[in-house]
């Protein structure tokens, strides 16, 4: 069956063979870059089964990556295309398996509607809340649940419960037996297309439920008489430097943001420095450096050591037990798991005499990551972090870069700014890998991070961090009040700091929810440009820009809506966004105004021109012709039935949080519970006639309800728009 010579023109022949040379050619160019592109096959495997639908879908993808992974290993004679080639078909659909049997290994019972009931738990965590007033437990039923009316309830393996401070109990610890009354609910999805959606993480989570409890709540058993080391370093912070100072100590070493008021930490995210409060690289690199240097110079003090023993070795083991233990001490995140990995590396690097900081270390954390925790890729926290390493290697290996920052003999002066110029490099080339992912899951993008990283990186590094050591160290005989005295004054410098960047004009920009595929332009984008060495690399700059130019030329949502129908922003004819709701939380304002583009909204009723009384708001969405005329219920009344329903003949779209009358038929498309219980969350843009969805038709990942095609009445057509 195999085609002979003469089957395929000669010509067409020598420019296969040509273009095969010159792949070849490049590969081998990039020899040494090639193990960096094993966990990005692996990764897009994960990522297409998040995106993909349904297990037809996932089987697809699995049997498509096998068939050419083997097709080409039956083709390889040697060389590097084909085997890369049959290496990423495998590996992808390993990360469709992997994310796949993941998911199924997790799998736990979920709450299916709110209830209000009494039961029993055990109480597996204990998380202070005290900048909102609250104590959030993770709790795990030993029972059914009590309902009012008597009857019983199966609970979920495990449940999340957020308690005012005033209801917690004396005495409440780890391990304790509860028995108290809650409101719970099934873990929240995302509220309008772009939010985030806890749904999906609480299902890797084991979490089936959340929600509020009330008082009285009674200790059935005690739990340890003494809290956990975390908990119990946590609270002797905060007692030391009260307000969000001591907030910003205890995240620094617990990695609990619990304590940091919610005024400060948004000052904190707009500067760029929330990466400072997430504990990472810079924070295990400060400890293992200080470790070290301690271990050396008090080893070095005995003679008989300092010429018989490797102390630098010695050091380096005891850097390496500081990293795992300070990992397990701050809750063992995802991106503290991924520097730990990454510091032990370098640390096994050093003691072999190799090159410690390259990306292929950096691989090697997200290949240990996305083997053991798959569904840690869709996150912003593994985004974030593997993205701004990547930056700082990748610009680090540069050569110009390298001759730059090659030690020479200079004055003072000189070495200063050569060392300021690379801070800023840095800074910059990170802002850059950052905003794209910052304006996907966050819809902001800060404008002067660089600029702020450059005091803040220092002044955390080689200031507050070694000052809370002292004052933690001190406080063991009882003399740790004037380190803790200037530990708040160089914290109170750096939320200083935060608060007039953020204060600046310009200091964040809002940006609408951005297309995914635009998203993934970038990303694919970016890795091109930071993975491969040779002037092919320059290609990547291709799907980057187009990436950004698909983002910045989507037009924003003219009209949005809440899953349950109770919240709506309108995009005005002058551009400005308003709120269907004058009570609204300030969550769901910031969810809504983000989602929308704009900073800050207006409110619908102060608008002249919108129509709203206490029951209805009628507004015009959009500008120009393309306006959909909008009817939002916003009371919790019952308006007169007759009023209503004329009211829906003479609008586009009616938004309600709760049932309306058949006769209610506006011309396009109908808000109501019927079919947001189907759809969830939607955004419009009325220009375009584009219709986006929380959940969308077939789905069938785990953590949501299916969507399941509407009903015709829901849906109407009419003159003034066409069907989406």
């Amino acid at each position: 069956m195999a085609p002979t010579p003469r089957q395929i023109p000669a010509d067409l022949r020598d420019a296969a063979r040509r273009i095969g040379e010159g792949i070849e050619r490049r590969l081998e160019a990039e020899r040494d870059q090639l193990p960096l592109w094993l966990p990005v096959m692996l990764g897009l495997g994960v990522a297409l089964w998040f995106v993909l639908p349904d297990p037809a879908a996932w089987r697809a993808v699995a049997w498509i990556g096998l068939a050419v992974g083997l097709g080409a290993l039956a083709l390889w004679r040697g060389g590097r295309g084909w085997l890369a080639v049959a290496l990423g078909g495998m590996l992808v659909t390993a990360g469709v398996t992997l994310a796949w049997s993941r998911a199924g290994r997790v799998a736990a019972p979920v709450l299916r509607a709110p209830m209000i009931l009494r039961f029993d738990a055990g109480v597996e965590r204990i998380e202070p809340l005290p900048a909102r007033g609250l104590v959030r437990l993770t709790l795990r039923p030993t029972g059914p649940g009590l309902v009012a009316s008597g009857g019983r309830r199966p609970l979920p393996p495990r449940l999340r419960i957020n308690l005012a401070e005033a209801d917690v109990p004396a005495g409440l610890a780890v391990a304790a037996r509860l028995r108290l009354r809650a409101r719970l609910l099934p873990p929240p999805e995302a509220a309008v297309p772009g939010a985030y959606d806890y749904a999906r993480a609480a299902w890797f989570t084991g979490i089936g439920a959340t929600g509020r409890g009330f008082a009285p709540v009674e200790i059935l058993l005690p739990g340890r008489t003494a809290p956990p080391l975390r908990a119990a370093l946590t609270g002797h912070i905060v007692r030391q430097l009260p307000g969000s100072e001591g907030g910003i100590a205890a995240a620094l070493v617990t990695g609990d943001m619990g304590a940091i008021g919610q005024e400060d930490s948004e000052a904190m995210r707009t500067a760029g420095l929330a990466h400072l409060l997430s504990v990472s690289g810079l924070h295990i690199t400060a400890v293992v450096g200080a470790t070290m240097l301690l271990v050396l110079r008090l080893l070095a003090l005995v003679p008989w050591l300092a010429l018989r023993v490797r102390l630098p070795l010695v050091a380096g083991g005891a850097g390496a037990a500081a990293a795992i233990f300070y990992t397990w001490l701050t809750g063992a995140e995802v991106p503290t798991i991924r520097s730990c990995v990454a510091a032990l590396l370098v640390l096994a690097a050093l003691a072999l005499g190799r090159r410690a900081m390259t990306l292929r270390l950096v691989a090697g954390g997200a290949m240990l990551v996305l083997l053991l925790w798959p569904e840690a890729l869709v996150g912003p926290s593994f985004q974030l972090s593997f993205a701004a390493i990547v930056a700082i290697v990748a610009l680090h290996d540069h050569p110009a870069l390298r001759r730059f920052a090659e030690p020479r003999e200079k004055a003072r002066i000189g070495r200063l700014g050569r060392h300021l110029v690379l801070l800023l490099a840095t800074g910059i080339a990170v802002e850059a890998a950052l905003m794209g992912i910052a304006v996907y899951h966050f819809h902001k993008a800060g404008l002067y991070g660089a600029l702020a990283n450059i005091v803040a990186i220092p002044l955390t590094t080689f200031l507050i961090m070694p000052l809370e050591l002292l004052a933690l160290l001190l406080d063991a005989i009882g003399l740790g009040g004037p380190a803790w005295w200037l530990t708040g004054q160089a914290i109170g410098l750096l939320l200083g700091g935060a608060r007039f960047v953020a204060s600046l004009p310009g200091a964040t920009a809002a940006w609408p929810s951005m297309p995914s595929g635009a998203f993934a332009l970038m990303i694919a984008g970016g890795l091109w440009l930071a993975l491969w060495r040779t002037r092919w690399r320059r290609w990547g700059v291709a799907p980057l820009l187009a990436g950004a130019l698909w983002a910045w030329s989507t037009p924003p949502p003219d009209l949005i809506v809440s899953g349950d129908g109770r919240h709506a922003a309108v995009r005005l004819a002058d551009g400005r966004v308003a709120m269907l709701r004058d009570r609204t939380g300030d969550y769901m304002r910031d969810l809504l105004a983000t989602n929308a583009g704009v900073a800050e909204p207006d409110l619908l009723s102060d608008e002249g021109g919108a129509r709203c009384n206490a029951d209805l708001c009628m507004a015009d969405a959009g500008q120009g012709a393309a306006r959909l005329r909008v009817l939002m219920v916003r009371s919790a009344y019952h308006p007169p039935k007759a009023a209503l329903v004329a009211a829906c003949a003479r609008v586009d779209v009616v938004v309600a949080d709760r049932w309306l009358p058949s006769a209610c038929r506006p011309a396009w498309l109908r808000l109501d519970p019927s079919t947001l219980s189907a759809t969830g969350g939607v955004a419009i843009g009325a220009g375009a006639g584009r219709v986006v969805t929380v959940r969308r038709i077939g789905d069938r990942h785990p953590w949501i309800r299916p969507m399941l095609p509407l009903r015709r009445a829901a849906w109407r057509a009419g003159t003034r728009r066409p069907h989406p």
